[in-house]
């Protein structure tokens, strides 16, 4: 029995034969080795995964068989040679199967299945080649009529010349049954393409023909009538003529085909090869399998590993496997694995050499992918009973020659897998011996993992800087084990339970640990006694971890929650600044306009000068407000503005009053709209209409305030609006009831807003997804986005976890869909590595 064999990776390079559909995949499913080249190793673990994902997410990859060609096509570089009909139409299938697989690689983001389209640079298509088989060949991979204008004469006659016979034939039987030759209920037969009239024995010298043939009871022969004979002879001929054109027209085909055998051969292989990983990828999907990592510092660490021989068995009981998790390093290389027989023990070793062997062949590995596997040189493996009478080998004989391999071949780049090490003989000598190999190993640097049930064992690995102990975790309350892998510390046979749970009389068990000894029985309790506090403990870290991740956690979104609203704190701040600023230079252009009415109209340059130096020193005030008191500031250097506004009226003449009365009127409305809206009454006749009344269009809500008044035309002001309506179209309201309607229109923008700053306080920079299903994971993840570009975040986190990688997978790819996403990365190794998703957002 061989190294697959006792792993069962034999039953794994089957199951991937027979999901190849051509000879040249299921050849290399056959021959491929184990590599021993860490290059070697990564790029099949690339291209399978890379298979893997094209399998599960691409619908216009081909889907079906691929068409091999590999030998009939090394068949044609012989000189005379030539192409059949039917390899004609596997050569048609496959160059299809080749230009699709080509346009869907160039199709794909130049990003994509980097290494298949590494394989695929090479290959070309030549769709002249294509185009010249199908002017061959019909649908249904028949020769057509049109493949030589030789070929389609040749079939007019003949199809001229049976129809002829046909009707000849035909006219024949029915003068034969009208004569009493032929009966009545009978009709014509075929037989080797010819028509022939079927007779009974005695009148059959009455029909002049040939008899071609007779019926398995004798009493009818099949007649050829004489007429037809010179007709039938001519059909003979004219098959042999499309028979000698059908072979020409191939032959000439395959002259035109020998230039591009070598290119095309190289496309077969292609084929061949992306067939042979689909395969691979396949079964890989089956067994929820995944790309490890290769390690660079020789550390063998399995996280979550499931036997997939095993899986897939106990799946079909309805049973779930208990995973794997367990490491050795250059420093702790070997791990000696003890505990209760059916535990679980050998197991776990033939876990660890079937993912070992899986990986260095390039299989995708059924663990976790942050599992890391070292390249070893060799493996060695000693399990199962291994006896062979033809070469007189005991098993404990066979277990030996084992041992010689190993000691003479296994170095620090080596793995052995011994099963049950020292038993098959005496158990004080086989014990000693086991412990002196165990010693060699181990000073040699080889990396094992050893299956054992004597203490001796288990004394040198707790002792020993190189090897470490494991321990099958067994359940003493219900006498079960429980199947999972305990580092650092010794197993317990529990041989003493499992014979009282197997009903062993109590007497025989207790005198058992008698002899036993006091020693042996207390060595058992405390090593149960070392296993219950290592588990307590255990749990106690793992509760602390998750505590302490929680809290970096919860830390990390505060801090990253408070510079978000510090941000967004900064853009209220300046928005409302760059707002201000624009009402305050339309205030100035419309204090110049009026400046300039005044000039026209021959005011004091006194009091220009001094509204233009008021002007100015209320601009200088809002440039200096940075903190509350703006709103206070800004309302008395209005309060300023008015007063001297009342005294420059006492003093100047009725004449400019108007003017200077609306210049200031205008300049305190828009100062006060940016002081948040309140609304300061100028000095009008109320009711009456006239610049700066407040009106209301009749028929409508709308409502504005008269800026301007001709004799028949007003313009006023709707919002930021300016509209001219006639006079007699708005009605005056007082300042209550435009105040009252203002807060109504504003009350919703007002709400809306409110509800945004709620969404910016609430938003949170991360979201956990874990656990999610694929779909529900998406939409959160949309509505998520959606939020993130609602509020300006420029950066948010996304916990997937790692998992097989498909959630990730999925995410990433929906994430490249929105407009709004400028990257994807993986988080810091420190604070969860691939299993968080960065979000860059534009």
């Amino acid at each position: 029995m061989n190294l697959e064999q006792k792993l069962g990776f034999d039953q794994i390079r089957q199951s991937i034969k027979i999901r190849c559909s051509t000879g040249y995949a299921q050849q290399r499913a056959e021959t491929e080795a184990v590599s021993y080249n860490s290059q070697t190793i990564e790029k099949r673990l690339a291209l399978t995964d890379e298979m893997r994902l094209v399998a599960m997410f691409e619908t216009k990859f081909p889907q079906g068989e691929f068409t091999d060609c590999t030998q009939f096509l090394k068949a044609l570089t012989a000189e005379f040679s030539c192409i059949s009909v039917e390899n004609l139409r596997r050569l048609q299938n496959f160059l299809e199967s080749l230009r699709q697989v080509l346009s869907f690689l160039k199709n794909t983001k130049p990003d994509q299945y980097p290494n298949i389209k590494q394989l695929a640079a090479p290959i070309q298509y030549f769709p002249e080649v294509s185009r010249r088989i199908d002017s061959i060949l019909d649908k249904n991979g028949e020769i057509k009529d049109s493949a030589s204008e030789e070929l389609a004469k040749i079939r007019r006659e003949l199809n001229t010349t049976q129809n002829a016979v046909s009707r000849k034939v035909q006219s024949i039987f029915k003068k034969a049954q009208s004569e009493g030759i032929a009966d009545e209920d009978a009709s014509i037969s075929v037989r080797d393409g010819k028509l022939l009239i079927p007779v009974s024995t005695s009148n059959k010298r009455d029909l002049p023909g040939l008899v071609f043939d007779e019926s398995s009871s004798g009493k009818t022969v099949f007649v050829e009538p004489l007429e037809v004979v010179e007709m039938n002879n001519k059909v003979r001929e004219l098959h042999f003529a499309e028979q000698r054109e059908i072979a020409r027209i191939l032959a000439e085909f395959t002259d035109f085909l020998r230039p591009y055998l070598s290119d095309i051969q190289k496309g077969a292989g292609f084929i061949g090869e992306v067939d042979f990983i689909r395969a691979k990828a396949e079964a890989a999907g089956m067994m929820q399998a995944g790309k490890p990592i290769i390690s660079k510092d020789g550390v063998l660490r399995i996280s979550k590993g499931r036997h997939p021989l095993l899986e897939a068995t106990l799946r079909k009981e309805k049973k779930q496997i208990e995973p794997l998790s367990l490491e050795i390093n250059k420093l702790k290389h070997i791990l000696v694995i003890s505990g209760p027989n059916a535990g679980g023990k050998s197991v776990c070793l033939k876990t660890v050499g079937i993912l070992q062997y899986m990986f260095q062949w390039g299989m995708l590995v059924p663990c976790s992918e942050v599992s890391e596997f070292p390249v070893f040189n060799k493996i060695f493996i000693d399990i199962g009973d291994e006896q062979s009478i033809e070469n007189d080998l005991s098993t404990y004989s066979s277990h030996l020659m084992n041992m010689k391999n190993m000691l003479k071949n296994a170095d620090e780049k080596s793995l052995v897998l011994i099963d049950e090490f020292g038993a098959g003989t005496e158990p004080a000598a086989g014990g000693a011996i086991a412990e002196t190999i165990l010693e060699e190993l181990d000073k040699r640097g080889v990396y094992g993992i050893i299956t054992t049930h004597y203490t001796n064992l288990k004394v040198y690995a707790q002792n020993s800087s190189g090897t470490i102990n494991g321990a099958m975790q067994f359940d003493s309350a219900k006498i079960q084990p429980l199947y999972k892998l305990e580092l650092g510390v010794p197993g317990n046979s529990f041989a003493f339970e499992l014979a009282r749970k197997m009903g062993l009389p109590e007497n025989i068990v207790h005198q058992a640990e008698e002899k036993a000894g006091e020693s042996f029985v207390d060595l058992e309790r405390q090593l149960r006694a070392i296993s219950k506090n290592r588990r307590k403990l255990d749990e106690k870290l793992a509760r602390i971890k998750n505590t302490d991740k929680n809290l970096e956690s919860v830390t990390e979104r505060y801090a990253q929650e408070l510079s978000d609203i510090k941000e967004t704190k900064k853009k209220i701040i300046q928005q409302a600044k760059d707002e201000a600023q624009q009402i305050l230079v339309a205030a100035n252009k419309k204090i110049e306009a009026t400046i300039r009415e005044i000039r026209e109209n021959q005011a004091e340059k006194e009091r220009t000068k001094l509204v233009r130096e008021d002007l100015k020193k209320f601009n200088e005030s809002l440039e200096q407000q940075k903190d509350s008191k703006q709103d206070r500031n800004i309302q008395a250097k209005m309060e300023q503005l008015v007063a001297r506004k009342k005294r420059q009226e006492e003093r100047k003449g009725r004449n400019m009053q108007h003017a200077v009365q609306q210049s200031t009127a205008e300049a305190m409305r828009d100062g006060l709209n940016f002081a948040h809206g309140a609304l300061q009454e100028g000095k009008f006749v109320p009711g009456v209409l006239q610049v700066g009344s407040k009106v209301k269009i009749k028929g409508s809500d709308l409502i504005g305030e008269v800026m301007q008044i001709s004799e028949k035309w007003i313009n006023i002001s709707v919002g930021d609006i300016i509209s001219k309506v006639k006079n007699d179209s708005v009605e005056v309201i007082s300042n209550k009831e435009f105040e009252n309607a203002c807060k109504s229109v504003y009350k919703p923008l007002i709400h809306n807003s409110l509800e945004i700053d709620e969404r910016k306080l609430n938003f949170k920079t991360e979201i956990d997804v874990r656990g999610e299903r694929l779909n529900d994971a998406l939409d959160i993840v949309a509505r998520y986005i959606d939020d993130a570009e609602l509020v300006g975040a420029s950066k948010v986190r996304i916990l997937h976890g790692k998992g097989t990688g498909v959630l990730k997978e999925e995410i990433r790819k929906f994430l490249k869909t929105i407009p709004a996403v400028q990257s994807c990365t993986d988080e810091d190794v420190r604070f969860g590595g691939s299993g968080i998703t960065i979000v860059q957002m534009k």
